[in-house]
This record gives structure tokens, C-alpha cells and sequence, in this order.
């Protein structure tokens, strides 16, 4: 054992060295009849064979409507049976699945879209207040009178095919069922040629992330990083072949497409979909019903769901473990899950997109303590060093910034390679930003954040994406934003206005601007107009002390970690 912060993932078993399309063919042939997919609220149950004979068809129908291998392909779309349909056709066809989060609104879209060139993209019509088609023909109106498969968009200038989900028909698209009876048995012949020759280090998905200098960055990642992570984060569960693996986590974030469906698929296990978004009843209706042996969730989710009105009504025996992640899980809530939903094997998980995402997590058997207090020890195969400012490694217990290295480091950003440069050292090593420590055990902690990131509800929100939004408004001479303590959520968004002279602004007025242009989730619940803010010398803003003002002003009360 050493004194510094450096520790490794030793393993018995080998890193998984095939093609994310070769591991689903392999899963459904070692396990033809097992349940593969159940959606509940699609009343959708595939076996894996099922579900082979639909992805086959699906990928060779995006071949024979135009697309090649390396082309981008978004998802935009809550979480459906038709979500992992495409997460694997894309795979098996050499097509980068590029997700696009349900919560995105209009700008929010167009910039995805045309910053990794999407040439096609599967689309819900709508989900609760997103109507993403109607999003979609105000960013490209050209689709009302476009030949399905030849959209020629001015302000969407790649995007050639929209694909929607459901049965209707809908001017300028091409609706699921018809892509998957799109293939013929030649196109059937060229996927299986595209499929050998599929190398595991090819990028399969990108993801977007906000970043501090305004705008997402799309993280890309292999086959490689995304099927192993999924394969080792099932390892630390014991998730085995006929288990369920109940998950109410968004598909287009790494704890839905990689922790859930790769982890099933590489264990044989069945993903379990309760609903298109987070409902607490439906994840307790689901758990039942289906005899899910592991949940995942956010530690908000785990709070909704205990207490549910109707949660004592549920029997969930039948669960065993599971996955707490997105931010840090209060002891009390983490000794309700283990004892009121039976969940004795539940861990922690910590990552990011960038490292694909899991890079630490706690064992089954870990103590209460580690698994409230840390984020469990490094995963198999990967490296973790705390580095000081100079970039030496730091003593055992001290902070420093967390840095990465193994198979799960993205390829890069896509189109990038300034920022890319920014968080990949020479030596391979992802740079986090987050500050953390490591104990003589070996077992990690986040101590906080270099980078401005707040966690709302799970999701990482960046305050410059907002603040250059923000900037757009013409009354808004400057702006900063900062997260502030919430129950609720962990952390909630404040922005501080700056108006120019003379103008005139209101909370409300500001929320209005926000709707519909940026995620729900994003438009900041407090907002307050001030003549400037607290800066050092040097000129530059000091949020802390932003961020103490509002505590004071609202009377919050700061919880104290375990």
C-alpha cells in the first residue's frame, strides 16, 4: 500500500473485447427465450430472440435509407422500447447514436444536432409539455414539404431523414415500422458484413455535457468504453442471466443506456422500463409486478418513492440491490432503501460521461458507513490518481482534482480538440474537476467541485450554459448563476441580473424567456436583480459569497454529510 493517492482496479476477469453489436448477438443466443425488454406503460415484453429479429430489421433498414457507417444519428425521445432498439441497430450498423436529452428545448436542439452533423433522427412526436415534433418543423420548416429521407433544412443543414416513433404518418417523415421494413434481404447481407469488420474501438455514441464556456460538449465514446462499464457496474451488483433490473433513469444519460441496458445485455438479465419518465408509483407498481431483483435511481427518485402515500401497499421482497448515483445519498434515505424496500446490496456509483460513465463504486458488502460517507472503491481495470494544482499526486487523505485513466476515457469531443486538450493530459489521464480524497483503504470521496457545476435532481447544470443564455435577453447587462442548497432537489438554480440602465425586468418575465428555449430544469427558481456582485481585487465575482448571501437571505439550513 502506498502513502499517495493512486490506487488501481485489479480484476480476474478480462476486459470484454468485442463490438457492442457482437455482445447483443451473443446475449440473445446464449439466452433466446429469456425476457430481454419489458416496457409496462407500452405493455411491451420481447424475448432476446424477439428483440434480435427487431434490431436486425431496424439496422438494416437505416442502411437502406441512406445511412453509412460513421454517420450520426440522434435520439430524441423519453424512454421506450424503441430507444434501446435503436441504441443497438445503431451499434450493429457502425452508426454513432447521438442522444439528445428530452428535456432540450429549441436552441438547446439545433445546436446538438448541428454540432455533431446528425444525418437522421428518431423522434418522439411528444411527451408531456414537449411537443418535439412541433420543436423540430420551427427549427426546419422545409419538413412539411420534404421527400421523406431528403429533408434540406437551412438551419438543420446535415439532416437528411426524421424518423418518428408510433404508428401515424407525419408530413416529410418516415414513421419507426417503416424503417424497420425498410431492409431488404441484400441490405440484411451488408449488415452482417459492416458487423464483422466493426472494430470495438470505433465511436458508437456521443453524449452531450454542459461545460463551463457556454455551450455542451459531445463526449464520444467507443464500444469499448460504454460496453465494458456496463458489463463491470453490473459485476458489482452480481446482476445475473433472468434477473430484472428495474430502470426509471433516462435512457439518453449513461445510467440508463449503458449501467442499465449494456449491464443487462452483458449479464442476460431484463431491463425493465415502468414509464416514459420518472413516476414514483409506476417504478413501485413495476418492482412488484415484475419481481425486479435491482433498481437504479438518483437519490430524489429513492425519496419520491418511500414515501409514496401507497408505498407500504407494495411488496418488494423480491429486490436485493441496486444503484444510487447523480449526487450524494443522505444515511437516513440510504437506511430506508436498505430496510423498508429490501435493498441490503444496494452500492453507490460515481463518474462521468467522459469515463463512461462509472469509475468508482461501493461493493454489496460494503459497511453502511462506506456507502453513505464514500463513493466506494476504483472499478476493475481502471486507474485514479488526486492531483494538486502542479499535477503531482497528493498523500492519502488529502484533496486534490481526480483524474481517470483506463478503458472507460472518451475518445474526445467530438469536433473539439481545444476542450478535449483541456480535460486529456499527454499521459491519457481525464481530468474531472472535481476535488476529492482517497482513503488508506482506498475508498473515494467528492469533497467538491472545480468546475462551477451544480447537481440538480440528478443532472448536471453548468451556470455558464445558462448565464450565456441569459445574456441574450436585451434588458440583461450581466448575470451569474450559482446553486444554492434545495430539500428537494440537492441544489437549486439563482441567477443574479444585472440590468442595463433604464430597462425594467421581472422574475416571471425572465422564467418566460427561459420556456420552451432552454430545459426545464435549467431555468433558475430564484432570481434576483442587484446593482452588481461581490468580487476580489482582481475584479473577479466571488459566488461563495453569492451563494452565502442567498443562503442567509432564505434561512436555509445546511445539512451536514455523513
Amino acid at each position: 500500500m502506498t502513502d499517495l493517492s493512486y490506487v488501481s482496479g485489479p480484476s480476474t476477469k478480462p476486459l470484454l473485447g468485442q463490438t457492442i453489436g457482437a455482445a447483443f448477438d451473443a446475449a440473445c443466443a446464449a439466452h433466446p427465450g429469456q425476457m430481454a425488454l419489458i416496457s409496462r406503460h407500452q405493455k411491451v415484453r420481447w424475448t432476446y430472440a424477439e428483440m434480435k429479429d427487431r434490431v436486425d430489421a431496424l439496422a438494416a433498414g437505416l442502411l437502406a435509407l441512406g445511412l453509412e457507417p460513421g454517420d450520426r444519428i440522434g435520439i430524441w425521445a423519453p424512454n421506450c422500447a424503441e430507444w434501446a432498439l435503436t441504441q443497438f441497430a445503431t451499434a450493429k450498423a457502425g452508426l454513432i447514436l447521438v442522444n439528445i436529452n428530452p428535456a432540450y428545448r429549441l436552441s438547446e436542439a439545433e445546436y446538438a444536432l448541428n454540432k455533431v452533423g446528425c444525418k437522421a433522427l428518431v423522434t418522439a412526436v411528444a411527451h408531456k409539455t414537449s411537443e418535439y415534433l412541433h420543436m423540430l418543423r420551427e427549427l426546419a420548416p422545409e419538413l412539411n414539404d420534404a421527400r421523406p429521407g431528403d429533408l434540406r433544412a437551412a438551419r438543420l443543414p446535415a439532416l437528411r431523414l426524421v424518423i418518428t416513433l408510433g404508428d401515424q404518418d407525419h408530413a416529410g417523415c418516415l414513421a419507426l415500422h417503416q424503417a424497420c421494413d425498410a431492409g431488404t434481404p441484400a441490405d440484411q447481407e451488408r449488415l452482417a458484413e459492416i458487423s464483422a469488420n466493426l472494430q470495438f474501438d470505433d465511436p458508437i455514441n456521443i453524449q452531450f455535457t454542459s461545460g463551463t464556456t457556454g455551450f455542451p460538449k459531445g463526449a464520444t465514446l467507443s464500444h469499448h468504453n460504454i460496453l465494458n462499464n456496463g458489463y463491470f457496474v453490473g459485476e458489482a451488483i452480481g446482476l445475473a442471466p433472468g434477473e430484472r433490473l428495474c430502470i426509471p433513469v433516462p435512457l439518453y444519460h449513461c445510467f440508463g443506456m449503458v449501467m442499465g441496458n449494456l449491464g443487462c445485455v452483458t449479464h442476460g438479465a431484463t431491463m425493465v422500463y415502468p414509464s416514459e419518465g420518472f413516476d414514483p408509483l409506476a417504478v413501485l407498481e413495476a418492482v412488484e409486478a415484475e419481481a425486479c431483483q435491482a433498481l437504479y435511481g438518483v437519490p430524489t427518485m429513492f425519496i419520491a418513492m418511500l414515501g409514496h402515500e401507497r408505498f407500504s401497499h407494495f411488496d418488494l421482497s423480491t429486490l436485493r440491490t441496486g444503484i444510487m448515483a447523480g449526487s450524494p445519498c443522505p444515511i437516513e434515505v440510504m437506511k430506508q432503501v436498505i430496510d423498508k424496500m429490501h435493498m441490503p446490496e444496494v452500492t453507490i456509483a460515481y463518474g462521468m460521461t467522459e469515463t463512461s460513465p462509472v469509475s468508482f463504486q461501493s461493493a454489496a458488502d460494503d459497511s453502511l458507513e462506506h456507502r453513505v460517507s464514500t463513493v466506494g472503491r476504483v472499478q476493475p481495470h481502471l486507474e485514479v490518481k488526486i492531483v494538486d494544482e502542479a499535477g503531482r499526486i497528493v498523500p492519502r487523505g488529502a484533496a486534490g482534482e481526480l483524474c481517470t485513466r483506463g478503458y472507460s476515457v472518451m475518445i474526445g469531443y467530438w469536433d473539439d480538440p481545444e476542450r478535449t486538450a483541456e480535460a486529456l493530459d499527454a499521459a491519457g489521464w481525464m481530468h474531472t474537476g472535481d476535488l476529492a480524497t482517497l482513503d488508506a483503504d482506498g475508498y473515494g470521496n467528492i469533497v467538491g467541485r472545480i468546475k462551477d457545476m451544480v447537481i440538480r435532481g440528478g443532472e448536471n447544470v453548468y451556470p455558464r450554459e445558462i448565464e450565456e443564455f441569459l445574456y441574450r435577453h436585451p434588458a440583461v447587462q450581466d448575470v451569474q448563476v450559482i446553486g444554492i442548497p434545495d430539500v428537494k432537489y440537492g441544489e437549486e438554480l439563482c441567477a443574479w441580473i444585472v440590468l442595463r440602465t433604464g430597462e425594467t425586468l421581472t422574475p416571471e418575465a425572465v422564467r418566460e424567456f427561459c420556456q420552451g428555449q432552454i430545459a426545464h430544469y435549467k431555468i433558475p427558481r430564484h432570481i434576483r436583480f442587484v446593482d452588481g456582485f461581490p468580487t476580489t481585487v482582481t475584479g473577479k465575482v466571488q459566488k461563495f459569497a453569492m451563494r452565502e448571501a442567498m443562503i442567509a437571505e432564505l434561512g436555509l439550513v445546511l445539512e451536514k454529510t455523513a
